[in-house]
C-alpha cells in the first residue's frame, strides 16, 4: 500500500499520512458483497469519478462532475442500467443523487461492481458524507464533511481504495 492510497479498517480511513474516523456497512466487511447485504466489499478499488452539488459547494477538482436535479443511481438488478448514473424520469429501483439532505453533496465513485456489474453483487459503492459519527452505511464509506472536503482535491489517478 502507498500514503495515496484510501486505506480502510471498520473504525477509520488512513490517506496521506493521516488518520480519518469513518462509517462503513452496517453488515461490516465481506469478502463476499451481495444484493442488500450492507456489507462493504474488502479488497481493492479503483476511484472512478468524483460527484459534487454545485448549488452547495465549489467544485472541489477539476475533474468532479455536478449533481443535477433528477440525476439518479440505478439500483435495480433487474434493469440493464444497473449500477449506472440515469436520469428521472426513471421507473426502475434508483438512489436520487440530488437529496435534500447533505449525504451526497460529495460523493467519490469506486469501481465495485461497475462499468459491467454483476447482478446479485450489490450495486455502487460511494465515499461520501456520514449521517453521523459511528452511524452505518449501507455499505458505502461514510466520512465528516471536513474530512471528505480534505480528501477530494488530493485524490490523483493513481489512488485506490484498499478496504482491509
Amino acid at each position: 500500500m502507498k500514503a495515496s492510497d484510501l486505506v480502510v479498517t471498520p473504525s477509520h480511513l488512513r490517506f496521506m499520512n493521516r488518520k480519518f474516523p469513518c462509517s462503513i456497512g452496517k453488515g461490516g466487511i465481506s469478502g463476499r458483497k451481495a444484493e442488500g447485504d450492507g456489507a462493504t466489499p474488502r479488497g481493492t478499488h479503483r476511484l472512478v469519478g468524483m460527484l459534487y452539488r454545485p448549488d452547495r459547494m465549489a467544485q472541489p477538482t477539476d475533474w468532479a462532475l455536478p449533481i443535477h436535479l433528477g440525476d439518479l443511481w440505478s439500483d435495480d438488478p433487474t434493469h440493464e442500467d444497473y449500477n449506472l448514473m440515469v436520469r428521472a424520469p426513471y421507473i426502475y429501483g434508483h438512489e436520487k443523487l440530488c437529496r435534500a439532505d447533505p449525504l451526497y453533496d460529495l460523493v467519490i465513485l469506486t469501481d465495485w461492481n461497475w462499468p459491467y456489474p454483476v447482478k446479485g453483487r450489490g450495486s455502487a459503492i460511494f465515499i461520501h458524507r456520514w449521517r453521523k459519527p459511528g452511524h452505518p452505511t449501507e455499505g458505502c464509506i461514510g466520512l465528516r464533511a471536513a474530512d471528505l472536503a480534505w480528501i477530494a482535491p488530493r485524490i490523483r489517478y493513481s489512488t485506490r481504495l484498499v478496504v482491509l
